[in-house]
């Protein structure tokens, strides 16, 4: 099973990535809880390339990639913004209260809690942000 979307960098488009995910999960047979779960991770993924892949007032595009096999569901991410790697993003100290934490990180550091393997490359000026989850 093979499935792409393309989307532009505006939070407006986030619905068609949430129907993408869900589609993508009934036709990789994955039950509703883990496709909740894959569903916030990936529009924590997607929304930080939407919110900061591109500088203000640029039009970008975000391609998204699914595909399953041999029990594991692959989603690749890829745009032409500026380079990002989010593997080298330290995890945010969640012991602290709320009000003691630092601005950000949480997205990625949910998007690490939820999938099984992320991978980063910067190819041909695009990020490239690989997330597997095992699912069978």
């Amino acid at each position: 099973m093979k499935r792409h979307l393309t989307l532009h960098n505006d939070v407006s488009e986030i619905p068609q990535l949430a129907a993408f995910i869900d589609e993508t999960a009934e036709e990789a047979g994955i039950d509703m809880a883990v496709a909740m779960s894959l569903n916030l991770a990936m529009e924590e993924a997607v929304v930080n390339v939407m919110n900061y892949a591109y500088p203000a007032g640029t039009m970008g595009t975000i391609d998204i990639d699914a595909a399953c096999d041999d029990g594991k569901l692959t989603f690749v991410i890829c745009d032409s913004g500026i380079p990002f790697d989010p593997t080298q993003a330290e995890n945010p100290d969640v012991t602290l209260q709320a009000e003691d934490r630092a601005i950000g990180g949480l997205g990625i550091f949910l998007v690490r809690q939820i999938m099984d393997h992320i991978e980063y490359q910067r190819l041909n000026e695009k990020n490239i942000l690989t997330l597997r989850k095992q699912i069978k």
